[in-house]
């Protein structure tokens, strides 16, 4: 039985986590990655630092990511006393309790490497996608646990050649999500001033901060027609996977915000405090879009033809 003890268990170790994601681009935007010095786990040799701006924002984000640690382990071992008995029937919890788990660890290491030793921006965009498939465990157990309120769900067939499609999308949006981080951590947002042109042209001069800010953009594009395309497909075979057709809608409109709130983004540079909060705003919306794919990966192949019966 899922209690509601355990359910606010798992829903704050989710938002918990989505609070990590958050601070983590707070750190980015406001380059307070320095704010400790290189030192970890304390802040300038101290554990309660002076209060400058950059180093309170960074060790808040240390904070927040030391508590949100204690939380995903205990969900993990909640989890695991709770379905232990039943392995084959209770994988899916436990599973996305184990990779939270391990994804936090990796991320938080990294993280911690990051402050001792310099990191290239390639590396600490990398970070923030460790930290995204933190999150979307978290948010899988979270839509696992409220589908399973009742009981078990009913289950629906899928088409065969859904799965393949959510996959590459999947992973093109995980691409595309990797250009986003390393847009910020390289500092190339001003590259490309104007939306949806770039600065005044269709296709810019595609060099330094320019070329690094209109790759993401139109990569940002072929997503939002890829996602448009999936849902399509999935309408088309809704009388057997219909329990596909909503999250699909809900990540198209999700998209099509993620792209207004990217146009937000670059209107608001030169205004430092619009600009942080459009930010966060713009993370916000991909961590969700991503973790509600992640759940019609995974349903679309668990329910695939072949393999569930009705």
């Amino acid at each position: 039985m899922i209690t509601a003890r355990y359910r606010a268990f798992v829903l704050a170790s989710s938002i918990g986590m989505l609070l990590v994601l958050l601070a983590g681009a707070l750190v980015t935007n406001t380059g307070s990655g320095d704010g400790c010095g290189t030192d970890w786990p304390l802040c300038h040799g101290k554990f309660v630092p002076a209060h400058t701006l950059s180093s309170t924002i960074e060790y808040t984000h240390r904070g927040i990511t030391g508590l949100e640690g204690l939380l995903v382990l205990g969900v993990a071992i909640a989890t695991y006393l709770k379905f232990r008995r039943d392995k084959k029937l209770f994988r899916e919890p436990l599973w996305y309790a184990a990779f939270a788990l391990l994804f936090t660890i990796v991320q938080a290491l990294m993280g911690a490497a990051a402050v001792i030793w310099s990191q290239s921006s390639a590396v600490m965009a990398i970070h923030f996608g460790i930290s995204l498939i933190a999150f979307a465990a978290t948010m899988l157990l979270v839509i696992w646990v409220y589908r399973h309120i009742n009981g078990s769900p009913a289950k629906f067939v899928v088409t065969r050649s859904v799965f393949p499609s959510v996959l590459a999308a999947s992973v093109y949006c995980y691409v595309v999500i990797y250009l986003g981080a390393f847009v910020r951590h390289t500092d190339s947002s001003g590259g490309c001033l104007g939306w949806p042109l770039c600065n005044g042209e269709v296709v810019p001069q595609l060099d330094g901060a320019t070329g690094v800010v209109f790759m993401h953009r139109a990569a940002a594009m072929l997503l939002g027609i890829a996602l448009f395309a999936l849902y399509m497909h999935i309408r088309k075979v809704s009388h057997v996977n219909s329990g596909l057709v909503r999250p699909a809608g809900w990540v198209l409109i999700l998209v099509i915000t993620q792209i207004i709130s990217g146009a937000i983004l670059t209107s608001a540079i030169g205004h430092n405090d619009v600009f942080i909060f459009a930010s966060l705003l713009h993370n916000l919306i991909i961590v969700g879009l991503f973790g509600l794919l992640m759940d019609i990966l995974i349903r679309s192949w668990l329910f695939r033809e072949g393999r569930v019966k009705g």
